[in-house]
């Protein structure tokens, strides 16, 4: 099924989205990776703010390239979001609700997002140039020392995602594969 959201992600938005659904996102998201999220639960485990408020937050797994002349941004695509597990149920406890990025998650993400009602969606890997064009603002917000990793603000309207995994568990990656699997023992 096809959606169009308007961010924040609220719980009431997420539990209407199911693994499968293509999605269409409009508003306000952050971008972080690995070294940004260490930094974040370091400072939520210090009991100190993060640059943002988390509360139904979308988080990007990206290290955009840095804009050229009369860009927003540069090449936005998806990093791989395993490199994100250590830290995604820390950030879903403290109110972040979305998480954008490609590849599997491990089971104990997945028992975060059915805890907490999260969404993790998938964006097209290599397709960072044209995904850099749903980006219509981007805005440095903390840790601008770790360069592309940095944590921005992006404004983007009509992001193609899909759901990869709903706030219920169910996994895109896990039913797609047991779906190809049976069609082609039926063949």
């Amino acid at each position: 099924m096809e959606k169009h959201i308007t961010l924040p992600l609220t719980q009431e938005i997420a539990q209407t989205l199911h693994a499968g659904d293509t999605v269409y996102l409009t508003g306000v998201i952050y971008t972080s990776r690995d070294a940004g999220h260490k930094r974040m639960c370091e400072s939520l485990a210090k009991n100190e703010p993060l640059p943002f408020d988390p509360t139904d937050a979308t988080i990007y797994y990206v290290g955009p390239t840095p804009a050229k002349p009369g860009q927003v941004i540069g090449s936005a695509g998806p990093t791989t979001s395993g490199r994100m597990d250590a830290y995604a149920p820390t950030l879903m406890a403290a109110g972040a609700r979305g998480m954008i990025g490609k590849g599997s998650r491990l089971p104990r993400v997945v028992d975060a997002m059915k805890e907490h009602c999260a969404v993790y969606f998938g964006a097209i890997g290599g397709a960072g140039a044209l995904l850099a064009k749903c980006i219509k603002s981007a805005e440095l917000i903390a840790y601008e020392d770790l360069g592309a990793e940095a944590l921005r603000r992006l404004y983007v309207e009509d992001m193609p995602v899909i759901v990869i995994i709903d706030c219920q568990g169910n996994d895109l990656y896990k039913s797609g594969r047991a779906e190809y699997l049976t069609r082609k023992q039926s063949t």
